[in-house]
């Protein structure tokens, strides 16, 4: 997925929904970084719910999730999901950056999103720990998206159940990532 691609999700997320919309998938390293490298682009989806009304992400997955009619004639989709998804450090959602998308042409109402920031992301994919969780992450540290150090921080702020897990996927990523 592009900038392009992932504007156009959002934007249509933000019409069915009438609210701002919340990025919390690898894809909301759209919104917090100018060029990200490739690699951290090949997700197809944007997992995304609206801000003030969670529960109306099923309307996303619904309009334009996957095997959706949008999906079909894009290539791309969005995947209505809710704020409990990502498992990153405590009080992520302060730390959103915000993006509005101001009214264009074709869009006649701006829409307003928010993205999980980077090293925020980057936890919650080590958290997660699937592979291409572990891709991300370790291509992220690669590419100095973001500090080792501001990680390490970071990780004080996980989630008990998460934190030790999370440190050695962390270790294993910044080793990987050292020797590509």
């Amino acid at each position: 997925m592009n900038a392009a691609e992932l504007e156009h999700v959002i934007r249509a997320a933000a019409a069915i929904t009438g609210d701002e919309i919340v990025v919390i998938g690898s894809q909301a390293i759209l919104g917090v970084e100018e060029h990200p490298p490739a690699e951290l682009l090949e997700s197809m989806e944007a997992d995304l719910y609206p801000l003030g009304t969670p529960a109306r992400a099923i309307e996303i997955d619904g309009v334009l999730g996957d095997g959706s009619d949008f999906h079909e004639q894009f290539g791309y989709y969005g995947h209505g999901v809710g704020p409990q998804t990502p498992i990153p450090p405590a009080g992520w959602e302060a730390r959103l950056t915000k993006k509005i998308y101001p009214a264009n042409e074709l869009w006649k109402k701006p829409a307003v999103a928010w993205f999980l920031n980077a090293d925020d992301l980057v936890l919650a994919k080590l958290a997660a720990g699937r592979p291409k969780d572990m891709a991300f992450a370790t291509e992220a540290i690669r590419s100095n998206l973001v500090e080792t150090e501001n990680l390490e921080r970071g990780l004080e702020q996980m989630p008990e159940s998460h934190r030790e897990v999370t440190r050695e996927r962390l270790a294993s990523a910044v080793s990987k990532a050292a020797r590509t």
